[in-house]
C-alpha cells in the first residue's frame, strides 16, 4: 500500500506547478488497479506535460520510478503515471471534464489534501 509520504510528494509537486483541482481517491477496495488515484488538470497541453514531468522529477528524487507512462506525446490531453499502488492522472481541463474519473470512482474514499497545498 502506498504511504502518505508518496501521496504528499505527488500533491505538492502538482501544487507547485499550479495544477487545478487536485483530488486523491482511495480505490483499493474497488479495484485491483491500485490503491489510490491522484487526479489533477492543467490549463493547456503544455501545462499538463509540465505537471506530469514535475511529479516524475520529485518522485525520482525520492527514489521512486514509474512502472509505466502513457500519453506523453505532443498535444496529449491525458497523461497517466503508474507507480503501482498510486496512479496519477494529469488531464487537460476539457479532457477531464469529458472523462469524469471522479464520477466513475465516486464510491472511493476522497482524501483531504488541503494540508499539502500552499496557502494563497
Amino acid at each position: 500500500m502506498a504511504d502518505n509520504k508518496t501521496l504528499e510528494i505527488i500533491v505538492r509537486a502538482l501544487d507547485s506547478k499550479r495544477a487545478e483541482d487536485i483530488q486523491v481517491i482511495g480505490v483499493g477496495d474497488l479495484t485491483i488497479l491500485g490503491d489510490y488515484f491522484v487526479i489533477a488538470n492543467g490549463t493547456s497541453t503544455t501545462h499538463t506535460r509540465t505537471l506530469a514531468d514535475e511529479v516524475e522529477y520529485k518522485l525520482s528524487e525520492a527514489g521512486i520510478e514509474p512502472i509505466r507512462r502513457e500519453g506523453r506525446g505532443n498535444g496529449s490531453s491525458w497523461i497517466v503515471l503508474d507507480y503501482g499502488d498510486v496512479i496519477v492522472h494529469v488531464f487537460y481541463k476539457e479532457a477531464r471534464d469529458f472523462y469524469q474519473l471522479e464520477r466513475m470512482w465516486a464510491d472511493g474514499e476522497h482524501m483531504d489534501v488541503s494540508a499539502w497545498l500552499k496557502k494563497d
